[in-house]
């Protein structure tokens, strides 16, 4: 992986934390890598809304309050339901297997209580719908969307309750597009979004 790919990762996993002076010098030692590298991907994140330019011409993870991750996600709400549809249409008969089979894993995380196996399925989910969408641009800006959120979407996957909350939502979106069903995957889809919406709003 290049600098970019490496600090956003970071950021991604919570090594960086929102609010973290990014120091040049600092990043160049960490990834063995030039300054003037260190400094181009600090702008590509920048771009991306993880990094945000401080005074001084410095850097620091961006932090994303709870009315900003509200509004992130209501540009979600309008795509995601996009893909849901676009995968509807396009699904294959391989691909109906393939998201059968996630939402028997999303069942018996939650049933066993694996909060993070869960979570990591939901994003699996999302990124399949996003493949078998074939909206390449759509897919692009929802990965965007959802690193500038990543953080939010943590603290919401480990609140008490919330996996019995949103299991329904995916297994209506699986069951809508193996359905063959555009209109019913765009409402399971923005559905599940609202409820998102909705959760965050309790942060408040």
């Amino acid at each position: 992986m290049n600098v970019a790919d490496r600090l956003r990762a970071g950021i991604l996993a919570g090594d960086f934390v929102p609010g973290q002076r990014l120091v040049e010098a600092e990043l160049c030692h960490q990834f063995n890598s030039s300054r003037g590298t260190v400094r181009a991907a600090l702008v590509n994140l920048t771009h991306e809304g993880l990094v945000e330019r401080v005074a001084n011409r410095s850097a620091r993870v961006r932090t994303v309050n709870v009315e900003q991750a509200v509004a992130i996600t209501e540009v979600r709400l309008a795509v995601e339901g996009l893909c849901a549809y676009r995968a509807a249409v396009n699904v294959t008969d391989t691909q109906v297997e393939e998201l059968a089979a996630l939402g028997r894993q999303m069942r018996d995380a939650v049933r066993s209580g694996e909060i993070m196996a869960y979570s990591n399925l939901n994003s699996t989910l999302h990124e399949t719908v996003g493949v078998i969408a074939g909206q390449p641009v759509a897919a692009d800006v929802l990965a965007n969307l959802r690193a500038r959120n990543v953080r939010h979407q943590f603290r919401l996957a480990l609140r008490p309750g919330r996996p019995q909350v949103s299991l329904p939502e995916h297994l209506a979106i699986i069951e809508a597009i193996c359905a063959r069903d555009p209109e019913a995957a765009e409402r399971a889809a923005r559905r599940h979004v609202a409820g998102v919406i909705a959760a965050l709003r309790e942060q408040v």
